[in-house]
Protein backbone atom coordinates (compact mmCIF):
# COMPACT_ATOMS: atom_id res chain seq x y z
CA UNK A 1 0.00 0.00 0.00
CA UNK A 2 1.26 3.66 -0.87
CA UNK A 3 1.04 5.11 2.76
CA UNK A 4 3.46 2.12 3.52
CA UNK A 5 6.11 2.76 0.99
CA UNK A 6 6.17 6.43 2.12
CA UNK A 7 6.01 5.03 5.51
CA UNK A 8 9.36 2.77 5.02
CA UNK A 9 11.06 5.91 2.93
CA UNK A 10 10.15 8.25 5.72
CA UNK A 11 11.88 5.67 8.06
CA UNK A 12 14.65 5.10 6.20
CA UNK A 13 15.12 8.76 5.86
CA UNK A 14 14.61 10.10 9.40
CA UNK A 15 15.70 6.90 11.17
CA UNK A 16 12.39 7.11 13.47
CA UNK A 17 8.38 7.30 12.86
CA UNK A 18 5.98 9.18 14.80
CA UNK A 19 4.12 6.23 16.82
CA UNK A 20 1.05 6.27 14.82
CA UNK A 21 2.83 5.55 11.70
CA UNK A 22 4.78 3.13 13.28
CA UNK A 23 1.70 0.96 14.79
CA UNK A 24 0.04 1.67 11.38
CA UNK A 25 3.02 0.26 9.15
CA UNK A 26 3.19 -2.80 11.76
CA UNK A 27 -0.42 -3.79 11.48
CA UNK A 28 -0.54 -3.33 7.36
CA UNK A 29 1.98 -4.75 6.17
CA UNK A 30 1.56 -6.22 2.94
CA UNK A 31 4.29 -8.55 0.56
CA UNK A 32 5.09 -5.45 -1.49
CA UNK A 33 5.87 -3.14 1.25
CA UNK A 34 7.80 -6.51 2.97
CA UNK A 35 9.82 -6.88 0.06
CA UNK A 36 10.50 -2.59 0.00
CA UNK A 37 11.57 -2.94 3.68
CA UNK A 38 13.78 -5.64 2.85
CA UNK A 39 15.63 -3.91 0.03
CA UNK A 40 15.75 -0.82 2.08
CA UNK A 41 17.33 -2.72 5.22
CA UNK A 42 19.97 -4.10 3.33
CA UNK A 43 20.67 -0.63 1.20
CA UNK A 44 21.14 0.58 4.76
CA UNK A 45 23.75 -2.28 6.24
CA UNK A 46 25.95 -2.28 3.09
CA UNK A 47 25.98 1.08 3.33
CA UNK A 48 28.21 1.10 6.50
CA UNK A 49 29.12 -2.73 7.01
CA UNK A 50 29.00 -4.08 2.37
CA UNK A 51 28.63 -7.68 2.20
CA UNK A 52 30.31 -8.50 5.05
CA UNK A 53 28.92 -10.87 7.79
CA UNK A 54 30.66 -11.06 10.88
CA UNK A 55 31.02 -14.73 12.70
CA UNK A 56 30.62 -15.06 16.24
CA UNK A 57 31.83 -18.24 18.08
CA UNK A 58 29.14 -19.11 21.13
CA UNK A 59 30.06 -21.12 23.86
CA UNK A 60 27.36 -21.65 26.46
CA UNK A 61 29.66 -23.21 29.17
CA UNK A 62 27.10 -23.27 31.96
CA UNK A 63 23.74 -24.32 32.23
CA UNK A 64 23.08 -23.55 35.87
CA UNK A 65 20.44 -20.65 36.70
CA UNK A 66 19.66 -19.04 39.77
CA UNK A 67 16.45 -17.11 38.26
CA UNK A 68 13.24 -19.13 36.98
CA UNK A 69 12.12 -16.53 34.06
CA UNK A 70 8.82 -17.95 33.25
CA UNK A 71 10.01 -18.32 29.37
CA UNK A 72 13.36 -19.94 29.65
CA UNK A 73 14.33 -23.93 29.90
CA UNK A 74 16.78 -22.93 32.20
CA UNK A 75 15.04 -21.72 34.74
CA UNK A 76 15.67 -22.74 38.10
CA UNK A 77 12.56 -24.29 38.11
CA UNK A 78 12.76 -26.58 35.90
CA UNK A 79 14.04 -30.27 37.52
CA UNK A 80 14.21 -32.15 34.12
CA UNK A 81 17.09 -29.48 32.51
CA UNK A 82 20.08 -30.92 32.12
CA UNK A 83 22.79 -29.50 34.44
CA UNK A 84 26.81 -28.75 33.42
CA UNK A 85 29.66 -26.42 33.34
CA UNK A 86 32.61 -26.56 31.32
CA UNK A 87 35.67 -26.27 33.28
CA UNK A 88 38.48 -23.26 32.47
CA UNK A 89 40.25 -25.41 30.32
CA UNK A 90 37.64 -26.01 27.99
CA UNK A 91 36.22 -22.75 27.37
CA UNK A 92 40.23 -22.07 26.34
CA UNK A 93 40.31 -25.28 24.47
CA UNK A 94 36.60 -23.77 22.69
CA UNK A 95 38.59 -20.50 21.91
CA UNK A 96 41.57 -22.16 20.75
CA UNK A 97 39.31 -24.55 18.05
CA UNK A 98 37.68 -21.54 17.30
CA UNK A 99 40.62 -19.54 16.45
CA UNK A 100 41.68 -22.07 14.24
CA UNK A 101 38.49 -21.70 12.27
CA UNK A 102 38.80 -18.13 11.87
CA UNK A 103 36.52 -17.02 14.69
CA UNK A 104 37.95 -13.52 16.20
CA UNK A 105 34.93 -13.02 18.61
CA UNK A 106 34.12 -15.29 21.23
CA UNK A 107 30.82 -15.14 23.27
CA UNK A 108 31.10 -16.70 26.60
CA UNK A 109 27.28 -16.88 27.62
CA UNK A 110 25.70 -18.53 30.29
CA UNK A 111 22.66 -18.96 32.67
CA UNK A 112 23.06 -16.58 36.03
CA UNK A 113 25.56 -19.20 37.35
CA UNK A 114 26.92 -18.05 41.33
CA UNK A 115 29.49 -21.08 40.74
CA UNK A 116 31.02 -18.36 38.45
CA UNK A 117 32.17 -15.72 40.71
CA UNK A 118 33.81 -12.18 39.41
CA UNK A 119 37.31 -14.15 40.40
CA UNK A 120 36.11 -17.00 38.01
CA UNK A 121 35.49 -15.04 35.09
CA UNK A 122 37.73 -12.73 35.49
CA UNK A 123 40.60 -15.43 35.20
CA UNK A 124 38.67 -16.53 32.09
CA UNK A 125 38.52 -13.23 30.25
CA UNK A 126 42.44 -12.59 31.00
CA UNK A 127 43.64 -15.77 29.58
CA UNK A 128 41.77 -16.15 26.76
CA UNK A 129 42.61 -12.07 26.49
CA UNK A 130 46.42 -13.43 27.03
CA UNK A 131 46.11 -16.10 24.38
CA UNK A 132 44.28 -14.38 22.02
CA UNK A 133 45.05 -10.20 22.04
CA UNK A 134 43.79 -9.86 18.23
CA UNK A 135 40.15 -11.29 19.32
CA UNK A 136 37.23 -9.45 20.98
CA UNK A 137 35.48 -11.06 24.19
CA UNK A 138 31.89 -11.00 24.64
CA UNK A 139 29.92 -11.57 27.78
CA UNK A 140 26.32 -12.78 27.82
CA UNK A 141 26.29 -13.88 31.56
CA UNK A 142 23.11 -11.82 32.86
CA UNK A 143 22.43 -9.05 35.45
CA UNK A 144 25.56 -8.24 38.17
CA UNK A 145 26.22 -5.07 40.23
CA UNK A 146 28.44 -1.87 38.29
CA UNK A 147 31.43 -3.25 39.70
CA UNK A 148 31.31 -6.60 38.77
CA UNK A 149 31.18 -5.26 35.71
CA UNK A 150 33.86 -3.23 35.66
CA UNK A 151 36.64 -5.88 36.51
CA UNK A 152 35.25 -7.79 33.69
CA UNK A 153 36.10 -5.08 31.60
CA UNK A 154 39.10 -4.23 33.50
CA UNK A 155 40.25 -8.09 32.83
CA UNK A 156 39.59 -7.99 29.24
CA UNK A 157 36.04 -7.94 27.47
CA UNK A 158 35.49 -5.64 25.21
CA UNK A 159 31.50 -6.52 24.54
CA UNK A 160 28.44 -7.55 27.21
CA UNK A 161 24.71 -9.10 25.50
CA UNK A 162 22.00 -8.33 28.24
CA UNK A 163 18.76 -8.59 26.45
CA UNK A 164 16.41 -6.36 27.98
CA UNK A 165 13.52 -8.72 26.58
CA UNK A 166 10.75 -5.57 27.31
CA UNK A 167 11.21 -2.15 27.94
CA UNK A 168 7.63 -2.32 29.65
CA UNK A 169 7.29 -2.77 33.62
CA UNK A 170 4.05 -4.51 33.47
CA UNK A 171 4.74 -6.80 30.63
CA UNK A 172 8.35 -7.52 32.17
CA UNK A 173 6.65 -8.31 35.49
CA UNK A 174 4.72 -10.97 33.53
CA UNK A 175 7.62 -12.65 32.17
CA UNK A 176 9.22 -13.27 35.28
CA UNK A 177 9.45 -13.77 38.95
CA UNK A 178 9.15 -10.57 41.40
CA UNK A 179 12.45 -10.38 42.28
CA UNK A 180 13.80 -9.20 38.84
CA UNK A 181 13.09 -5.91 37.68
CA UNK A 182 12.80 -4.06 34.19
CA UNK A 183 14.36 -0.87 36.48
CA UNK A 184 17.49 -3.21 37.51
CA UNK A 185 17.81 -4.61 33.88
CA UNK A 186 17.66 -1.07 32.52
CA UNK A 187 20.29 -0.25 34.90
CA UNK A 188 22.35 -3.26 33.31
CA UNK A 189 22.75 -1.97 30.40
CA UNK A 190 23.33 1.90 31.31
CA UNK A 191 25.91 0.95 33.55
CA UNK A 192 27.90 -1.43 30.84
CA UNK A 193 27.51 1.41 28.41
CA UNK A 194 29.50 4.02 30.67
CA UNK A 195 31.70 1.68 31.36
CA UNK A 196 32.58 1.48 27.62
CA UNK A 197 31.55 -1.51 26.38
CA UNK A 198 30.02 -2.32 23.06
CA UNK A 199 26.96 -3.27 24.17
CA UNK A 200 23.97 -5.68 23.22
CA UNK A 201 20.45 -5.20 24.46
CA UNK A 202 16.90 -6.95 22.84
CA UNK A 203 13.82 -8.79 22.92
CA UNK A 204 11.85 -11.81 22.22
CA UNK A 205 9.50 -11.31 19.39
CA UNK A 206 6.02 -12.43 19.71
CA UNK A 207 6.66 -12.63 23.41
CA UNK A 208 3.43 -13.82 25.69
CA UNK A 209 1.39 -11.27 26.23
CA UNK A 210 3.70 -8.33 23.65
CA UNK A 211 1.62 -5.95 21.68
CA UNK A 212 2.51 -3.47 19.38
CA UNK A 213 2.73 -0.69 22.14
CA UNK A 214 5.14 -2.66 24.25
CA UNK A 215 7.80 -3.03 20.80
CA UNK A 216 6.89 1.10 20.46
CA UNK A 217 8.48 0.85 24.01
CA UNK A 218 11.29 -0.93 23.48
CA UNK A 219 12.03 1.16 20.27
CA UNK A 220 12.11 4.75 22.34
CA UNK A 221 14.46 2.86 25.07
CA UNK A 222 16.55 1.81 22.36
CA UNK A 223 16.65 5.43 21.17
CA UNK A 224 17.79 6.22 24.93
CA UNK A 225 20.30 3.46 25.22
CA UNK A 226 21.94 4.02 21.64
CA UNK A 227 23.07 0.36 21.58
CA UNK A 228 25.99 -1.22 19.52
CA UNK A 229 24.45 -4.22 19.45
CA UNK A 230 20.68 -5.65 19.02
CA UNK A 231 19.21 -9.18 19.62
CA UNK A 232 16.17 -10.11 18.71
CA UNK A 233 14.71 -13.72 17.90
CA UNK A 234 11.49 -15.15 17.42
CA UNK A 235 9.66 -16.49 20.94
CA UNK A 236 9.81 -20.05 21.41
CA UNK A 237 7.75 -22.04 23.92
CA UNK A 238 10.09 -25.24 26.29
CA UNK A 239 7.67 -27.62 27.06
CA UNK A 240 8.71 -27.34 30.72
CA UNK A 241 8.34 -24.15 31.79
CA UNK A 242 4.63 -22.01 32.26
CA UNK A 243 4.58 -20.69 28.81
CA UNK A 244 4.77 -24.18 27.22
CA UNK A 245 1.74 -23.63 25.28
CA UNK A 246 1.74 -20.58 24.17
CA UNK A 247 2.22 -20.35 20.20
CA UNK A 248 5.81 -19.10 18.79
CA UNK A 249 6.37 -15.72 17.43
CA UNK A 250 6.32 -15.52 13.77
CA UNK A 251 9.88 -15.41 11.04
CA UNK A 252 6.99 -12.37 9.18
CA UNK A 253 7.12 -10.74 12.50
CA UNK A 254 10.71 -10.95 12.86
CA UNK A 255 11.95 -9.94 10.13
CA UNK A 256 9.96 -6.79 9.78
CA UNK A 257 11.66 -5.75 12.85
CA UNK A 258 15.25 -6.73 11.97
CA UNK A 259 14.35 -4.60 8.93
CA UNK A 260 12.68 -1.60 11.08
CA UNK A 261 15.81 -1.82 13.50
CA UNK A 262 18.45 -1.66 10.45
CA UNK A 263 16.71 1.31 9.02
CA UNK A 264 16.76 2.97 12.72
CA UNK A 265 20.06 1.75 13.48
CA UNK A 266 22.31 1.72 10.64
CA UNK A 267 25.37 1.34 12.70
CA UNK A 268 24.05 -1.61 14.64
CA UNK A 269 25.23 -5.08 14.58
CA UNK A 270 22.48 -7.41 14.06
CA UNK A 271 22.47 -10.96 14.31
CA UNK A 272 20.16 -13.85 11.91
CA UNK A 273 20.07 -15.67 15.20
CA UNK A 274 19.89 -19.34 15.90
CA UNK A 275 15.99 -19.10 17.21
CA UNK A 276 15.57 -17.50 13.60
CA UNK A 277 16.95 -20.90 12.37
CA UNK A 278 14.65 -23.20 14.54
CA UNK A 279 11.40 -21.27 12.80
CA UNK A 280 12.64 -21.38 9.67
CA UNK A 281 15.32 -23.85 7.62
CA UNK A 282 16.23 -20.75 5.80
CA UNK A 283 15.53 -18.28 8.58
CA UNK A 284 19.20 -17.08 9.65
CA UNK A 285 19.61 -16.23 5.47
CA UNK A 286 16.25 -14.49 5.83
CA UNK A 287 17.46 -12.45 8.51
CA UNK A 288 20.35 -11.26 6.43
CA UNK A 289 18.54 -10.22 3.63
CA UNK A 290 16.81 -8.40 6.35
CA UNK A 291 19.23 -6.60 7.29
CA UNK A 292 21.15 -8.50 10.05
CA UNK A 293 25.15 -8.72 9.39
CA UNK A 294 26.25 -11.09 12.17
CA UNK A 295 25.28 -15.04 12.79
CA UNK A 296 26.90 -17.02 15.98
CA UNK A 297 27.74 -20.37 15.35
CA UNK A 298 28.23 -22.62 18.46
CA UNK A 299 31.94 -23.90 19.40
CA UNK A 300 30.41 -25.21 22.33
CA UNK A 301 31.84 -29.00 22.99
CA UNK A 302 29.29 -30.95 20.85
CA UNK A 303 28.48 -33.66 24.16
CA UNK A 304 26.94 -30.56 25.99
CA UNK A 305 25.10 -28.55 23.01
CA UNK A 306 21.85 -30.46 23.40
CA UNK A 307 21.55 -29.54 27.27
CA UNK A 308 22.09 -25.62 27.20
CA UNK A 309 18.15 -25.58 25.74
CA UNK A 310 16.35 -22.12 26.69
CA UNK A 311 13.62 -23.52 24.01
CA UNK A 312 12.61 -26.64 22.21
CA UNK A 313 13.77 -27.56 19.01
CA UNK A 314 17.17 -25.83 18.67
CA UNK A 315 19.26 -26.60 16.00
CA UNK A 316 22.93 -27.62 15.27
CA UNK A 317 23.32 -29.29 18.40
CA UNK A 318 24.32 -32.33 17.59
CA UNK A 319 27.11 -31.08 15.43
CA UNK A 320 31.05 -30.06 15.99
CA UNK A 321 32.27 -26.60 15.54
CA UNK A 322 33.65 -26.79 12.38
CA UNK A 323 31.06 -28.43 10.74
CA UNK A 324 28.72 -25.09 12.00
CA UNK A 325 31.38 -23.14 10.53
CA UNK A 326 31.81 -24.65 7.66
CA UNK A 327 27.73 -24.95 6.86
CA UNK A 328 27.14 -21.04 8.17
CA UNK A 329 29.73 -20.29 5.58
CA UNK A 330 28.29 -21.78 2.69
CA UNK A 331 24.94 -20.79 3.32
CA UNK A 332 25.84 -16.88 3.51
CA UNK A 333 27.86 -17.70 0.57
CA UNK A 334 24.78 -18.86 -1.31
CA UNK A 335 22.49 -15.45 -0.90
CA UNK A 336 25.71 -13.36 -2.12
CA UNK A 337 27.59 -11.89 1.20
CA UNK A 338 30.84 -12.98 2.25
CA UNK A 339 32.09 -14.24 6.08
CA UNK A 340 35.11 -12.28 6.90
CA UNK A 341 38.06 -13.02 9.45
CA UNK A 342 37.63 -9.95 11.26
CA UNK A 343 36.37 -9.14 14.80
CA UNK A 344 33.61 -7.63 13.30
CA UNK A 345 33.28 -4.12 15.47
CA UNK A 346 30.48 -2.21 15.79
CA UNK A 347 31.00 1.30 13.44
CA UNK A 348 30.76 4.37 14.24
Amino acid sequence: MKENQNRIARLAAERVLPDSEFCALWQTMDPEDEELLYARAREACQRVYGREVYLRGLIEFSSWCKNDCYYCGLRAGNRRAQRYRLTTEQILDCCDEGYRLDFRTFVLQSGEDPYFTDERICGIVSSIRQNHPDCAITLSIGEKSRESYQAYFDAGADRYLLRHETADPLHYRSLHPAELSCENRKRCLFDLKEIGYQVGCGVMVGSPGQTVRHLLADLHFMEELKPHMIGIGPFIPHRDTPFHDRPAGTLTDTLHLLGILRLMFPEALLPATTALGTIHPLGREKGILAGANVVMPNLSPAAVRGKYLLYDGKICTGEEAAQCHGCMEARIRRIGYEVVVSRGDWHS
